[in-house]
């Protein structure tokens, strides 16, 4: 389970943009770099990011090995009516993980 932080406003008008930001907590071990014992870490990176509202992808991104460890990712959406916001991140060793926020447009 991983630890993620996101931020929206909770309400909205309708035809509003909207600002969404979103961070998880993840290492994204590049496959490159020695550990203690000299040996290459293996590659644990987050390959790619989505976020759909009401079931339409609005957002997606694909990330790379140079990413920072823990990604923060910014993007913008228009507020079209009430539903839920639902965040993937998908990555190395099958790793999965969803989060949801609820939006109440007016």
């Amino acid at each position: 389970m991983a630890l993620t932080l996101i931020k929206l406003p909770s309400t909205a008008r309708r035809g509003e943009v909207i600002e969404i930001h979103t961070t998880i907590g993840h290492p994204m071990e590049t496959g490159y770099r020695p550990g203690d014992d000299g040996k290459t870490l293996p590659r644990d990176i987050i390959q790619r990011f989505s976020c759909h509202y009401n079931d339409e992808l609005v957002f997606s991104a694909a990330l790379f090995p140079a990413m920072a460890a823990n990604p923060y990712i910014a993007f913008h959406t228009v507020a079209t009516a009430s539903g839920t916001l639902r965040f993937t991140w998908e990555g190395d060793n099958g790793f999965r993980h969803s989060d949801s926020v609820a939006l109440q447009v007016t």
